[in-house]
């Protein structure tokens, strides 16, 4: 094999591994050049962390599989059928409940809008979807407590119903005009099958095989993608430990005061990961001397601000809308984390 040849099959390889993987390697790399002596404690402390964290995921990677195969994300679409308060109630509540991925939804919502549903259910849904659902709630307990994850999916129904009724109002004050932007329907993002199961769900999937292999599927796609950035997050989490003083994080984000609370909102737009890597890396944060109100706000802020729910809003609907999203999102997350730190400044 020639020298071009070799070349040419190293990028191959290169093109066709996962991105996120070969960042971790890149970290690795990097953290071996600069300081080798921690490369064994990190690797270390990334291995005990997913192994303390395996319950949760398999827990979490069997229900998206079982929601799937089964096909009971189609009862989704109840939500947007009726009154439109009723909508948006039942879009609040199933945000966080369905399996969707903030890219999966793209196709979802853009159907709905399409059909005329009331843009305030529609942006109930689109709050709450990318802050939490099954596998994002098991998570957050194993790493921040079930307290942490049950306010967190409270702070998200909220978020959905202000923002929905919010939205509502504006509509009727005439602030929004036409929503949909004129574009084809985006392209898949890839998060799972691409021709989901039409009709009622089937509960005993495994008596059909198609339903079956989609089961399958989705607990290795899905299994491989929090492997990969709990993986991340962890490594993180032991650089954060190991580089940053405590009390840098402290006087950023610790207290009780409103400044952490409000540098925690904008400071989740580009630290956040994703709702699986994210509580890992709040973890470390709160190890290190952040408050539990900086905390929720980090990880509601982040959520919403996410690259792939940003793109989700932005693909689909016009400048004003978009706007109202990320302003809603960021000020329902500010409110969220300081009524936490409220309430576990009481207990």
């Amino acid at each position: 094999m020639t020298m071009a040849d070799m070349s040419a099959h190293s990028l191959s390889v290169a093109k066709n591994m996962d991105r996120v993987f070969l960042f971790i390697l890149a970290v690795i790399v990097g953290l071996a050049l600069v300081d080798i002596t921690q490369v064994i404690p990190s690797l270390t402390f990334t291995k005990n962390a997913i192994l303390n964290t395996a319950p949760y995921m398999a827990l979490a990677i069997g229900a998206i599989g079982f929601l799937k195969a089964t096909g009971a994300e189609k009862l989704v679409a109840s939500a947007f059928q009726g009154n439109e308060a009723r909508m948006i109630l039942l879009a609040s509540l199933v945000g966080g409940l369905s399996p969707f991925c903030s890219c999966e939804i793209i196709p979802f919502i853009a159907a709905l809008l399409a059909i005329g549903t009331p843009l305030s259910a529609v942006m109930a849904l689109w709050l709450t979807s990318p802050i939490m659902d099954p596998a994002i709630f098991l998570i957050t307990s194993g790493e921040l407590g079930w307290t942490f994850a049950l306010a967190k999916t409270i702070f998200a129904v909220a978020l959905g119903l202000s923002g929905g009724f919010i939205s509502h109002f504006a509509v009727r004050a005439g602030y929004f005009g036409n929503v949909l932007l004129q574009k084809s329907e985006p392209a898949s993002c890839g998060c799972g099958p691409q021709k989901p199961f039409q009709g009622k769900p089937v509960w005993d999937f495994w008596t059909d095989d198609a339903r079956r292999a989609t089961f399958w599927y989705e607990i290795r796609s899905n299994g491989w993608f929090l492997l990969k950035w709990l993986s991340l997050a962890y490594l993180f989490e032991s650089l954060m430990i190991r580089y940053i003083p405590a009390e840098t994080i402290a006087g950023i984000v610790g207290g009780t005061g409103l400044q952490p609370i409000f540098v925690s909102a904008f400071v989740g737009a580009p630290a956040y990961l994703n709702g699986y890597a994210a509580p890992a890396l709040v973890s470390g944060l709160i190890e290190q001397g952040m408050s539990a109100g900086a905390a929720m706000t980090f990880m509601i802020a982040g959520g919403v601000t996410s690259i792939p729910a940003m793109t989700a809003v932005f693909a689909l609907v016009k400048k004003p809308i978009f706007a109202a999203y990320i302003g809603l999102g960021m000020g329902g997350a500010i409110v969220s984390g300081l009524v936490f730190n409220a309430y576990m400044s009481l207990i």
